[in-house]
């Protein structure tokens, strides 16, 4: 009895272990099959998207990659990767005294002191020294120009060098030329230096050695003005004086080589005596002619007949010393006026050339430009640059204007091909 039993219990045990193993590999197929009707699914699903999607790229590849394309990566760099630019202003205004000039605008006049005016001239010189490569070299004296714009916490599209150019002074000057905006407003005729670096710091030193650089300038251009007036002036008056001392060296030839004074008043002398002698000829003419006719005999006619014609005899000797000899002194007169007039005017030259030096001395001294800040430079606390919504919008739209140019001339190119 307790063998069959056995046998009973042995016969359920096995037939529970089939059911369970049937059960179990139930349980595996099904899981199988669930596995793979979602892996059916999900690569339908995967193959579904793809077709509604390829066609759409297909079609849009070009916009894409002109459009599309360009404002990511612009995006991707101005909001992750740019580098903050900080931007240090001034202004000023070169002055000078005793000058008038045009009125400008209101806010020029206000500015402008009383008995001062703009040099607009020294203002536009200035400025076209901060943007010549002399004034870089001249600041790379004081402020390491290279080391500021090579800042290695700029992004490698921003700093010095740019990656597609060398390491060159013309390539630093260019670069300079894009960070140093130096202009004039033509609305205030104020000079306005902006400078950009990466840091504020550096931005308010270079600008500030900008200015600096700008105020020696001004100096060098006021001594200047001041020397050339000064020496203009010198040098006519040494003109004046060469030509003076040379009219003085003719005149003292002259006179040696003539043996005279002055024609003039030797001329003059001689005609004195000429007319006293003439006189006194007249008066013993007179004489003679009474004596003759009252007293014939009178033993004073003969001496008064004498003194007739000794008197006779030296008029015309005067006569000849003035006129009629080839010694006379209206032969000597014209190159003694020449020479006398030459020293004349020497003279009047000298002195009009000696008082223009001292008008240019006294000039010189009110003629003084200086440099004037109308607002210093200082460390900003905000960066200005680069503005990146302006610069990823700018590029979007250029990007769809090149496209829809591109996409027209294609069009047009299409709608006059042969059908063929």
């Amino acid at each position: 009895m307790s063998e069959v039993v056995r046998d009973l219990a042995e016969e359920d045990d096995g037939s529970i272990k089939d059911s369970t193993l049937q059960e179990l590999d139930t349980d595996n197929s099904w899981k199988q099959t669930t596995r793979r009707s979602d892996n059916q699914e999900s690569e339908a699903h995967q193959k579904s998207f793809w077709d509604t999607v390829s066609p759409i790229l297909q079609k849009r590849l070009w916009f894409i990659i002109f459009v599309i394309l360009p404002t990511l990566l612009s995006a991707t760099y101005y909001l992750f990767i740019a580098s903050d630019q900080y931007v240090s202003e001034s202004r000023f205004v070169i002055k000078t005294p005793n000058q008038r000039q045009a009125p400008t605008t209101s806010l020029a006049n206000l500015i402008q002191t009383t008995g001062m005016s703009f040099g607009l001239e020294q203002t536009r010189e200035v400025l076209d020294y901060l943007n010549s490569r002399a004034a870089v070299g001249d600041i790379s004296k004081n402020i390491d120009l290279k080391a500021v714009f090579e800042n290695e916490n700029a992004d490698f599209l921003s700093r010095y060098p740019r990656p597609w150019k060398k390491d060159r002074f013309e390539n630093l000057y260019g670069y300079y030329r894009g960070m140093v905006d130096a202009s004039i407003d033509s609305d205030t005729n104020i000079a306005v230096v902006r400078v950009r670096a990466f840091t504020p710091e550096e931005s308010y030193r270079i600008n500030e050695g900008l200015l600096q650089l700008s105020e020696a300038m001004v100096n060098r251009l006021s001594d200047r003005a001041q020397r050339q007036s000064v020496s203009e002036a010198d040098r006519h008056v040494v003109e004046a004086e060469q030509r003076l001392k040379k009219a003085r060296v003719a005149m003292s030839r002259y006179r040696q080589s003539e043996n005279l004074v002055d024609p003039n008043k030797q001329a003059t002398g001689v005609l004195e005596i000429s007319d006293h002698l003439i006189v006194e000829q007249t008066a013993l003419q007179s004489q003679l002619e009474l004596m003759t006719r009252v007293a014939p005999k009178n033993p004073m006619i003969p001496s008064i007949r004498r003194k007739i014609e000794a008197n006779e005899r030296a008029i015309a000797s005067q006569y000849g010393r003035a006129v009629g000899t080839e010694g006379a002194l209206a032969g000597k007169l014209p190159g003694y006026e020449q020479v006398a007039v030459e020293q004349e005017m020497a003279t009047q030259n000298y002195k009009i050339a000696g008082a223009a030096l001292e008008q240019a001395r006294l000039e010189a001294q009110n003629q003084h430009f200086y440099l004037e800040r109308i607002s210093s430079p200082r460390a900003p606390d905000l960066s200005q640059y680069p503005r990146r919504i302006q610069m990823i919008l700018t590029i979007g739209f250029a990007s769809l204007c090149l496209y829809f140019v591109g996409w027209m001339l294609v069009v047009g190119i299409l709608e006059h091909a042969p059908e063929d």
